[in-house]
């Protein structure tokens, strides 16, 4: 068996698996698999048996439709059965459409948004250089490999993460971009006439194209590419659907499974035997694996090394700091006198100062917005990540906001590092597709969002969110935190370094009042939501969030022929994931005038105050001006509150 065979036998399974699920995409795969088969065979440094080994190095498909490249090869390892295979696109199996993190064993990250793998590759790469400079350069010197394709360079995501990453140099990462110029609606000349070499050369990559078939250019390219004082982009020249019988270069097999006619010749044209499918004799897998004592060996060599040097106390210090057990219980509170009044983002700019000493692998920084996002403090504390720093844990991520939170997912799914982010909550809609594809993997990022409301004031309804805090809300596995005040800044952002999810901490421009807390009503807050004024056998109960809270509370003086109960809910997922009784003990049930006040879209409060409770909210655009003339014009004032309240319950 040699390595030709061996290709032609990976590309009859690709066939065979979109065969049988009757979808899928045959033809970029076929490109693609010269070059991901000498990579996974002569390049890529793995544990066989530790697919999570911390020193191997990483392979993201980016062109995560090409899913059927990446399973064939986790097959040939021995991590996916040859069931799974023919369960390709299925209900429950290991062979979803697009390949994902929690779903198969090998698969670094969820991939199928073009231009999300090579974006998250990129803080892979951020991750695994900022851990040799802090801990071992030998043991954190692996590579971070990205297949991409035609439509992830497209995608403006690839190029933000580009200019960034040539920007820091680097190295570690490198890509492939399987130039084969067909996509679903034909060849890419109907799109797009950039120069990729000039536009990476104009980044700082180092760039070297070359025939994506030619296994001896594959060699030479990786080889270059692993010595080089820069990222390298490796623009591989292919053929959609190499090897098919009839149908090479024609983008019809980019979506669709082969004919029958074309499978059959395709096959035939391979040498897999005729009438056979999903064929992958021994000795394919045996030359495939040719490869596995010296792996097998540098992984055990690798794990001896880290086991004798933690014997050194200064080596198991720095490894400790990224890898030992977490306890949130020993971090330094951040204290703010009760009775003041403080935005909630300069709180959070505590906070976070603070914590860079407490959590030494927090790691982060804001889309050019350290003023505003207060994030400057905890920069001068750490320092700046930059190629000649790669200690320094903030990253000037420039405005950037989809490659930012996309980069941030690639950090925390290196591991070793708590990634955050920060920008304005409006642009949470440029951060979006990053935010989703962070919950479908299930990574902690924590994301600061400030400039939570309309008092963001003269800026306008460009820059003041109406409905960013609800639209965050439906979005499962994904944890949207609005504070009332400085305390439940700090203990928000405690309970979403606990959280093995993604969460946005939405914080006001303007300042608020500190709230005292008991230690039964901090308990509670951890929670998801606690009372902030209590009455037995209310009648009045008022939910509210973030900056309205205190407005409730203003409110609430003014309301004197009800018994007001107010509820600040912080965090409404940490809320409805506790048991029935206590979740009851918030929403009162038995009182009948419900009212939610936040400033924003109305819609969900429902959940609070049923269809006739009273939902105070802007269901329309802000517009410029002061922010104290806009409460007025909105009716965000106590007067204003109240009045609402007592003509709504008028029995």
């Amino acid at each position: 068996m040699n390595d030709q065979q061996t290709i032609s036998i990976l590309k009859g399974l690709v066939i065979d698996g979109v065969n049988k699920a009757k979808s899928g995409h045959p033809g970029g795969a076929m490109s693609s698999m010269d070059f991901a088969y000498i990579l996974f065979t002569e390049f890529l440094k793995f544990d066989p048996d530790d697919s999570q080994w911390m020193g191997r190095d990483r392979f993201i498909l980016s062109a995560g439709h090409e899913s059927m490249l990446q399973y064939a090869l986790l097959h040939m390892i021995g991590w996916l059965p040859m069931e799974e295979l023919q369960k390709f696109r299925q209900l429950h199996s290991k062979t979803p459409g697009h390949p994902e993190n929690t779903h198969t064993k090998g698969v670094e990250c969820t991939t199928g948004p073009l231009g999300q793998g090579v974006a998250m590759s990129a803080g892979f790469a951020i991750a695994a250089r900022h851990l040799a400079a802090s801990i071992d350069q030998k043991l954190f010197g692996h590579k971070i490999y990205a297949l991409l394709g035609d439509g992830c360079m497209q995608e403006d995501v690839t190029l933000g993460a580009a200019s960034l990453a040539g920007h820091l140099k680097l190295n570690n990462l490198i890509w492939f971009y399987d130039r084969n110029r067909q996509q679903i609606s034909g060849n890419i000349n109907r799109a797009t006439s950039d120069n990729e070499e000039l536009v990476f050369k104009g980044f700082g990559w180092n760039v070297l194209t070359i025939d994506g078939h030619d296994h001896q250019a594959i060699r030479n390219a990786l080889t270059t590419a692993g010595s080089s004082d820069r990222p390298t982009l490796i623009i591989g020249n292919t053929i959609m659907a190499k090897g098919c019988a009839t149908q090479e270069g024609d983008h019809e097999t980019h979506g669709a499974p082969l004919s029958a006619d074309e499978r059959t010749k395709t096959k035939q044209k391979l040498g897999i035997p005729d009438g056979v499918d999903f064929y992958r004799p021994d000795e394919a897998r045996r030359h495939f694996q040719r490869r596995f004592g010296e792996l097998r060996t540098k992984a055990a060599e690798w794990k001896n090394a880290v086991t004798d040097r933690m014997k050194d106390q200064t080596f198991a210090s720095a490894w400790n700091k990224y890898f030992a057990k977490e306890d949130w219980s020993k971090l330094t509170p951040v204290t703010w006198a009760a009775g003041g009044s403080l935005a909630t983002r300069n709180a959070f700019g505590d906070v976070l100062k603070q914590w860079a000493h407490d959590i030494p692998n927090l790691m982060g920084g804001s889309a050019d917005l350290e003023p505003s996002n207060m994030t400057g403090p905890f920069a001068k504390a750490v320092g700046d990540f930059q190629a000649e720093t790669p200690k320094g844990r903030n990253l000037a991520f420039g405005v950037r906001e989809f490659p930012m939170s996309a980069i941030a997912n690639g950090m925390a799914l290196h591991g070793g590092i708590i990634p955050f982010d920060a920008t304005f909550l409006t642009f949470a809609d440029y951060s979006r597709p990053a935010l989703r594809l962070g919950a479908i993997q299930q990574v902690r990022v924590i994301h600061e969002f400030t400039h939570d409301s309309f008092y963001l004031g003269e800026d306008g309804p460009t820059h003041q969110p109406v409905e960013h805090v609800m639209s965050l809300r439906v979005m499962p596995d994904f944890f949207v935190m609005r504070p009332a005040d400085a305390r439940e800044t700090q203990i928000m952002m405690q309970e979403a370094l606990k959280l093995s999810r993604p969460s946005a901490i939405c914080l006001s421009r303007q300042k608020l009042p500190v709230l005292e807390l008991t230690p039964a009503q901090e308990a509670d807050c951890r929670r998801g939501a606690w009372t902030v004024k209590n009455e037995d056998n209310p009648d009045l109960v008022i939910f509210a969030t973030g900056s309205e809270v205190s407005l409730a509370m203003a409110a609430a003086k003014e309301l004197s022929r009800f018994k007001t109960k107010i509820v600040s809910v912080p965090c409404w997922e940490l809320l409805f994931k506790q048991d029935s009784s206590f979740i009851n003990s918030i929403l009162t049930p038995q009182c009948k005038r419900r009212v939610s006040i936040e400033a924003g879209t109305t819609l969900g409060w429902q959940k609070f105050t049923g269809f006739d409770g009273l939902n105070i909210g802007l269901d329309q655009f802000g517009a410029s001006a002061p922010m104290e003339h806009l409460a007025e014009e909105y009716g965000f004032t106590p007067a204003k509150v109240t009045k609402r309240i007592n003509d709504y319950f008028k029995a």
